[in-house]
Parts: C-alpha cells; sequence; structure tokens
C-alpha cells in the first residue's frame, strides 16, 4: 500500500493564512486531526522560520512527521538529521529514519539506523519487515517471535502476508481485528484493497463505501474505487470517481499526487505515459510494469525488455508480464531459449494454488501450452473464460489461431472475424491464418481476395504458396490452379509446375463429375498456356476433346 499523498502547499501561502486577522491562526490541532498534513506543515514551517515556538507541538518532530505522512521522506529524513545533530542521545530517532527509508525502499540501510535505535516493539517490527523484503526467511521468523501478540503486530503481520500475495491470510487476520474492536476505520480500507487485489472489485467497493462515509476527500481511498471502477467498467468512469481529488490538488495548488498521475496515465490508456512513468519507476512499483506494457502496444518489444530484464519477480503480475516479454523476445528473434523462459514463467503462475482458478491464471495456462503446441490443452483454458472477453481483439486473435490449429476451422474464422483491430488485420498472421479458414471451410475464393488485397511483396508471395497449397490439399483445385499460375510466372520453379498440372487436372475430373461449373475451363486452358512445356499439349487436347463433346466453350 503506497504511501503517496497530498504534497505540501507553498509557504508564503501559509505566511498570509496566519496573518490574515479575519481568519485568525489556522488550529493546528484541527490539521493534524483530519490528516491536511500539508497545512499542518505550512504552520509548523512558518513557526520555524520566524524562530517561535508554538505553545503545543514541537516544530521540528511535527513537520517530520507530517512529512512522512505525505510521502516525502527524503525531507522527513533531513528534519531527522537535525534532531540527531542536535541531540544524539535520543536513539528512536534513528528508528523514525529507518522508517522512511524503508518506504523508499533503502532495506540494507534500514538496519544500519535500525542498530542504532532502542530495544523495543518498532525495531522488531523493522527487522521483521526488512527480513522479509531481504528473503531471509529465518530471520523473518525470529523477528516474529519477538514481536508482542497486539492488534499493531498483527497489522505488521497482515501487510507481510499482502506483500507476499498471501492476500486471504491478510483478510483473515484484518476480520479478526475488526471482530475486536469495529471501530478501526483503517482496517475497512485494508480489507477493501485486500478485495480489490483479489479481483472482487464489486466487494471492495461495498466495503470501501464505510469508510469513504466518514473519510470522503481520503486521496487513497477515492484512489481505490476509481481503480475499482476501471475494473469493473472503463477508465473514463474511474477518472470521473478520481476527478474530485484531483480539483482539490488543483485549488490547493499542491503538487500532483504521484499514485493520482500514474493511474491517469493507465486510466487514459497510455495518454503521456513516457511523460509520466519514467520518472515514477522508483517510487511506485506498477510504473515500471504499466511502461512495459505501454511497449508491448506500441510494438517497441526491445524496449520493453530493457526494462523488465533485470527485474526479480515477486508478483503474479510480475511472473507474467516477463512471461509475455519474452514470448514477444522469443518469436521476433526466433529464439528457443527466451521462448522456453516464457512458458517457465506462464507455468509458474498457472499451476499455482493461489492463481490457478483466477482468469489470469488460466490465461497463462493457455499461454504455457501455446509456446508448446498443445491447442487442445489451450483450448480447455481458453474456453473456460471466453464469457470475459466476447469483444476483445486479443483473446479473439489467440482463441481463432487456437482453434485453427487445433482443426476447429469453423469456430477459427468467428473468432477472427470479430477481430475489429484494423492493424490486428493487416498483419500477416491473421491474414494467413484467416485464409486457411476460409479454404477449410471451403470458401478459397475468401482466401483468394484477401491475397488480392495484401500490399507487401514478401507476405504476398507467402500467402499465396500457402493459398495454392492448402487449396490443393483441400480439392479446391480451381483457385490452387490460379495461385500456382501466378508463382510461376514468377518462378519458373518445376514444383509449381507438378502444382498446376495436377489442380488443373482435378479441376477438369470435378467438371465432368458435374461437381464444378464447366464455364471455368476457359481460365483453365488460358492458365495452361501460360506454361511452355510438351504436357500442356496433352492435356489441352483432352480437354478441348472434351469441351467440343459437351459443347463446352474454351475459347
Amino acid at each position: 500500500m503506497l504511501a503517496v499523498a497530498r504534497q505540501m502547499k507553498a509557504v508564503n501561502d501559509a505566511k498570509r493564512a496566519l496573518t490574515n486577522k479575519n481568519k485568525g491562526e489556522p488550529d493546528l490541532d484541527e490539521l493534524i486531526l483530519n490528516r491536511d498534513y500539508s497545512g499542518a506543515i505550512t504552520v509548523l514551517e512558518f513557526y520555524k522560520h520566524a524562530n517561535k515556538t508554538h505553545p503545543k507541538y514541537q516544530t521540528n518532530p511535527w513537520i517530520a512527521y507530517c512529512a512522512f505522512h505525505l510521502g516525502d521522506y527524503e525531507k522527513a529524513i533531513g528534519i531527522y538529521r537535525e534532531m540527531i545533530a542536535h541531540d544524539k542521545k535520543d536513539t528512536l530517532v534513528h528508528l523514525y529514519i529507518a522508517c522512511c527509508l524503508f518506504f523508499m525502499g533503502q532495506y540494507k540501510e534500514v538496519l544500519s539506523h535500525v542498530d542504532q535505535g532502542p530495544d523495543c516493539d518498532l525495531q522488531h517490527r523493522l527487522r521483521f519487515h526488512v527480513a522479509d523484503k531481504l528473503q531471509d526467511e529465518p530471520m523473518v521468523a525470529k523477528c516474529y517471535e519477538k514481536m508482542q501478540h497486539n492488534p499493531i503486530n498483527q497489522l505488521s503481520l497482515a501487510s507481510m502476508h499482502f506483500t507476499n500475495n498471501r492476500t486471504q491470510e491478510a483478510v483473515d487476520i484484518y476480520k479478526k481485528i475488526l471482530l475486536d474492536d469495529s471501530s478501526c476505520d483503517a482496517i475497512h480500507f485494508y480489507l477493501a484493497v485486500c478485495y480489490h487485489k483479489l479481483d472482487y472489485y464489486d466487494i471492495s467497493n461495498e466495503v470501501l463505501a464505510s469508510y469513504l462515509q466518514k473519510h470522503p476527500t481520503s486521496p487513497f481511498a477515492v484512489n481505490l474505487k476509481s481503480c475499482n471502477q476501471y475494473k469493473l467498467f472503463q477508465g473514463k468512469l474511474a477518472e470521473q470517481v478520481l476527478q474530485p481529488i484531483i480539483d482539490l490538488q488543483n485549488s490547493s495548488h499542491s503538487v500532483e499526487n504521484y499514485l493520482i498521475k500514474h493511474n491517469l496515465v493507465v486510466f487514459r490508456g497510455g495518454s503521456n505515459a513516457l511523460q509520466v512513468l519514467p520518472s515514477l519507476i522508483d517510487i511506485i512499483p506498477e510504473a515500471r510494469l504499466n511502461l512495459v506494457i505501454y511497449h508491448l502496444k506500441n510494438g517497441e518489444i526491445q524496449q520493453a525488455y530493457d526494462l523488465i530484464k533485470d527485474l526479480e519477480p515477486m508478483r503474479p503480475q510480475e511472473f507474467t508480464l516477463k512471461g509475455v516479454v519474452n514470448a514477444c523476445v522469443g518469436q521476433l528473434n526466433e529464439s528457443k531459449e527466451h521462448l522456453k523462459r516464457a512458458q517457465q514463467y506462464f507455468q509458474l503462475i498457472g499451476a499455482s494454488s493461489t492463481e490457478c482458478d483466477t482468469i489470469p491464471g488460466r490465461q497463462c495456462m493457455a499461454s504455457c501450452y501455446f509456446i508448446m503446441k498443445r491447442f487442445e490443452d489451450v483450448l480447455v483454458y481458453l474456453k473456460s473464460i471466453k464469457t470475459f472477453f466476447v469483444a476483445d481483439d486479443d483473446f479473439n486473435w489467440n482463441y481463432g489461431i487456437a482453434l485453427a490449429a487445433a482443426g476447429k476451422f469453423k469456430e477459427g474464422e468467428e473468432a477472427f472475424l470479430q477481430i475489429q483491430n484494423e492493424q490486428y488485420k493487416q498483419d500477416y498472421c491473421y491474414i494467413s491464418w484467416l485464409a486457411r479458414c476460409f479454404i477449410m471451410n471451403s470458401k478459397p475464393m475468401k482466401a483468394w481476395e484477401l491475397y488480392l488485397k495484401i500490399d507487401t511483396s514478401r507476405d504476398c508471395l507467402t500467402l499465396l504458396t500457402l493459398i495454392a497449397n492448402d487449396c490443393y490439399r483441400a480439392g479446391s483445385f480451381y483457385v490452387a490452379c490460379k495461385a500456382f499460375d501466378v508463382l510461376e510466372r514468377l518462378d519458373p520453379n518445376p514444383e509449381y509446375w507438378d502444382g498446376k498440372r495436377g489442380s488443373a487436372v482435378g479441376v477438369f475430373q470435378l467438371i465432368i463429375a458435374g461437381k464444378e461449373d464447366p464455364s471455368i475451363l476457359v481460365d483453365i486452358v488460358n492458365m495452361l498456356k501460360n506454361t511452355n512445356n510438351q504436357e500442356v499439349e496433352y492435356i489441352l487436347r483432352v480437354i478441348k476433346k472434351w469441351a467440343k463433346e459437351n459443347k463446352v466453350s474454351v475459347m
């Protein structure tokens, strides 16, 4: 759960507020109680800069406290260092610095300050969380033994479960604490975050509603609701939910909240991703993942790979994305190593007990089997989630290929024709698979029309070869003959003549059997005349003799 909130107001705004005789001095008790930390800092810094002492609050400790809760950890650390310089005996300040460093992800530096702090529950909790982040399981167990069994330490345990994707265990702890004390509002928020992570977006909204009734301007809560709306509906609606917080920031002249900046990029389909996300990579973990997704969507595979190659995956989303990127690199460079790596990432998530029955888990297992070319197994998983992706072009692309590869050409054609994205429809992979489906569904002329529309010469020749061979195998000899005729004129390869000759004879046999229209004999004769081969004359004599006897024109 990211500790990123509203930023500081300008100090000169605070000075005006303090010298306004009509309004009087802002109530610091009320500012802190209402979590208006930027306002509280404004008041406290005025006292500090004026060399005055606040009658109730110590200036430096409370500035640092407010800065910490705003997510301005560097500012908080700077104040705490000032305090240590004035009083080195107050070792508790080292633990406060350690808390800041922890949220900055500087886990090894945390330990150096923890060692200088007093022996207390906070010190044990910090060691516990750092050991967990460094994946030192023996130390995690040792630290947990030292922690007293109280609600605060239980919340630490729940947090550890949450960050390690043991979300249900976190839910169980939060529910138990609520049974003992239902007045703890924040736990309702934590529960809502857990339900969001478990993909129960409706339940997350229900639990969150009680928190929002008491804290309607909480940036975290409003942001969580907007994320639920994004998952349930669409980005535009999510942005509308977030708008009051954006307006509040603008009216208070605050620097824009990092989390909101990040989510607006996501809600707007990647708009301004390159301007916003790179600077947030070290602040919000999801920023890196979403930047990778942005590059993938724009076909920038190498940029996506460079961003994620050194990331040690911890969460299912990270394993999945590493699988996707490695699969893309593997396909692009024909790298078996990257494809094998992708398969392993997908299998790890798809077979895990926590993810196997989720939609992403089933997608991962389908992807694993796809790489292994076990298309019947791919279809088992894709069919189980088909209802969730009725109009999804990406799903229909993969579903169509799996169906066609498994020989289910009718359903494959239906899946391909549902794709609306024009960029996908111009891709040779789409065109070739759709052409194969048309041919196998006895619609060879539709495949020929695809060839006539294709632009690039390289893809044109490849598609022509596919149409020629597939039509021949399917017994659609007329279109096969047309395709072999063009291929032979482009390249006088004896194999093309063999295909053309066989196709021409095949068409003739179908006409004799009454299974093909005799009028196409004119085209067959003309195509045969394009070839300079002794066999042509013999075939033409046989065709013309039959045509004369059956009063069919071949001129």
